[in-house]
């Protein structure tokens, strides 16, 4: 019988097909968030998927950040009961996943730093129960794309960017003004996903002073904020995330600074599930 593995996003859901022999097919598909979609709707991509590739599907281990809780994770049961009736299924959070992928079956401190932040401690079997709340982009996500993001507009619009880097800015982004900035954050849905897509620029001019302190301090806020209320000085901080990726030099520094120590960081944690559920 044939296993399904999945890690969803709101954008899209990267899966994994493994068939009895050990072959591994890799699909895409649009994202599935039970918190925003239909059933219908997700049984309409479930249907893609399906007609994607043949054989029967025994095990279904579906993974994203809307799944929170016993009634999220009934609801994505249904849909799969539908498409793939004779599966087994199980829907668990982007937390979950994260710990699972990078810890597997060892206890650890398993984080996620994208487009928001979050951090748990694993015991090798589940969450352990008092982890320290995200808190989202406005309370928290220290770390996170979007509150980058945000500490960049904010500097922008405050005229707090050095010349070079608001001249840059400008030039990237010639239709930002904060007219535009209200109505993406205030007025429109999902004002994270903007926020965090100025982290490419952020990256690109990381080396400049100005911004370079803008990505120390928000790591270093990361790791006192939250990673210090877990057992850092026993276990190794794993993070999973394109922000941990693609920073992960900074983040290193930020750790060593306050006696932690980095383990894992990877970019997905979809390869990470993969070799958990094959274990």
């Amino acid at each position: 019988m044939i296993t399904i593995i999945a890690d969803s996003g709101s954008t899209k859901v990267d899966w994994r097909v493994l068939y009895p022999d050990g072959t591994v097919k890799k699909m895409t598909t649009a994202g599935i968030n039970p918190v925003f979609l239909s059933q219908k709707e997700i049984c309409d991509i479930l249907g893609q998927l399906r007609a994607s590739f043949s054989g029967e599907v025994g095990r279904i281990h579906f993974y994203a950040a809307g799944v929170t809780g016993a009634q999220m994770e009934k609801y994505m049961q249904d849909c799969f009961r539908q498409v793939f009736p004779k599966a087994v299924s199980s829907a668990d959070s982007d937390m979950v996943a994260a710990a699972r992928a990078l810890c597997g079956n060892q206890p650890g401190i398993a984080c996620i730093l994208g487009t928001g932040s979050n951090s748990c401690f694993y015991d090798g079997q589940q969450i352990a129960p008092d982890k320290v709340p995200a808190g989202g982009f406005i309370l928290g996500d220290e770390g996170g794309g979007a509150v980058l993001g945000r500490k960049l507009l904010s500097d922008f619009i405050k005229r707090q960017l050095p010349v070079e880097i608001d001249r840059a800015f400008k030039t990237q982004f010639p239709d930002i003004d904060m007219n535009m900035i209200i109505q993406k954050v205030y007025r429109e849905p999902i004002p994270g996903r903007f926020l965090a897509s100025f982290s490419p620029f952020l990256h690109e001019y990381s080396h400049h002073p100005h911004i370079n302190n803008l990505l120390h301090s928000s790591f270093a806020d990361f790791f006192s904020r939250n990673i210090a209320q877990y057992d850092y000085k026993q276990y190794k901080v794993n993070i999973v995330g394109s922000i941990a990726h693609f920073y992960q030099d900074i983040i290193s520094e930020e750790a060593e600074k306050q006696s932690m120590t980095i383990g894992k960081i990877l970019k997905t944690p979809i390869e990470g599930l993969l070799a958990y559920h094959q274990i």
